[in-house]
């Protein structure tokens, strides 16, 4: 049996990929100093961060193109609105993936049981032996099975190796230039915001459902970017106005919930998206969905400070649908300024 380390997704942090954990780390800070700094509100943050996302000026004024504006967004809406949108241009996950989420939720499976699931892929076998041969995982003797790096990698390990190898590529598949880039964006927030979530999670919903409801959360932003881009016929869209950037973003809201059925996601990953797509912000009633909303916001506020889009010591903490403590709301900012600190 796999014993104790196959238990609670969240505690057993150090077992992640040294890739994704920068060495740096920031001395630790009193929770109170965290938030009281130039509050930014939660309207504010998430306009900022997809004007970013869409390679938009972050702090444009309103826009002198509307009707242009108006034009385009309509011409996206013909091509999403009503299921016209063809899901299977999305990018496909492995088949063996329902199987193996489902795996990693069972205590009792033994590694030579999960090292048969994952022996049906062979670049996700690759991916798991290259992870446990880095410096992270090197022992005195080397790792001469795909069941002993299995066992070595642990459930945290396992999982973020899984996870990560099939949606990064995924966020990444945008094509074109503008593309790549929206792609390389959507990962850089996935992750921190698969971070939060994680952390958010004790006590409201199952981790591994939060880490990943947190990783697919911003998928369609990736398909509305594609469309964009060959709409303008890689011709520069002026800085545009907020209606447009939320026009958009309510279309990948949509696309978002298409990919999560088209992957056969988890049933209560599946429904946290809905009620996103259908409410927003207001009226969340699924813990999943309270923590999947603020832990995109909370990885927003970490991704745009890196960037030096925002204050490095802005707060977030207004929305009331939240319903976590400020406190809590403090310690996993700080904790994802320490996880993703600039080397």
């Amino acid at each position: 049996m796999m014993g104790n380390w196959w238990r609670v997704f969240g505690r057993e942090r150090a077992a992640e990929p040294a890739a994704t954990r920068p060495a740096a780390r920031e001395p630790e800070l009193p929770v109170e100093t965290t938030l009281p700094h130039g509050m930014v509100s939660g309207d504010e943050l998430a306009e900022r961060f997809f004007r970013f996302i869409l390679n938009q000026p972050v702090n444009a004024g309103d826009s002198a193109n509307k009707p242009r504006e108006q034009a385009v967004l309509q011409r996206l809406k013909d091509q999403c609105e009503n299921g016209r949108f063809d899901v299977r241009s999305l990018p496909r996950m492995p088949t063996v993936l329902p199987q193996l989420m489902r795996a990693m939720k069972n205590d009792k499976l033994s590694g030579a049981q999960l090292a048969d699931l994952i022996k049906r892929d062979p670049v996700l076998v690759g991916e798991v032996m290259r992870v446990t041969g880095s410096v992270t995982y090197r022992t005195a003797h080397p790792v001469g099975s795909l069941q002993h790096a299995v066992v070595l990698l642990g459930q945290i390990g396992l999982r973020h190796v899984v996870t990560s190898y099939v949606m990064k590529p995924i966020l990444m598949a945008s094509a074109g230039a503008n593309g790549q880039i929206v792609g390389q964006r959507l990962w850089d927030h996935a992750e921190r915001c698969a971070h939060a979530a994680v952390y958010l999670s004790k006590g409201q919903c199952d981790a591994f459902e939060a880490y990943l409801v947190a990783l697919v959360g911003y998928s369609g932003l990736g398909a509305v970017a594609r469309l964009l881009e060959k709409e303008l016929q890689n011709a520069e869209l002026p800085a545009s106005s907020a209606a447009f950037i939320d026009g958009c973003v309510q279309l990948a809201a949509d696309l978002t919930v298409q990919a999560g059925q088209h992957w056969d996601l988890p049933p209560p990953v599946q429904e946290a998206l809905v009620e996103h797509r259908e409410h927003g912000h207001a009226a969340l009633m699924l813990p999943m969905s309270r923590v999947l909303y603020v832990s995109q916001r909370l990885a927003m506020n970490q991704l745009l400070a890196e960037q030096g889009l925002l204050d490095s010591e802005a707060g977030y903490s207004e929305d009331p649908v939240a319903a976590f403590p400020a406190q809590l709301l403090a310690r996993c900012q700080q904790d994802l300024r320490r996880s993703f600190a600039p080397a």
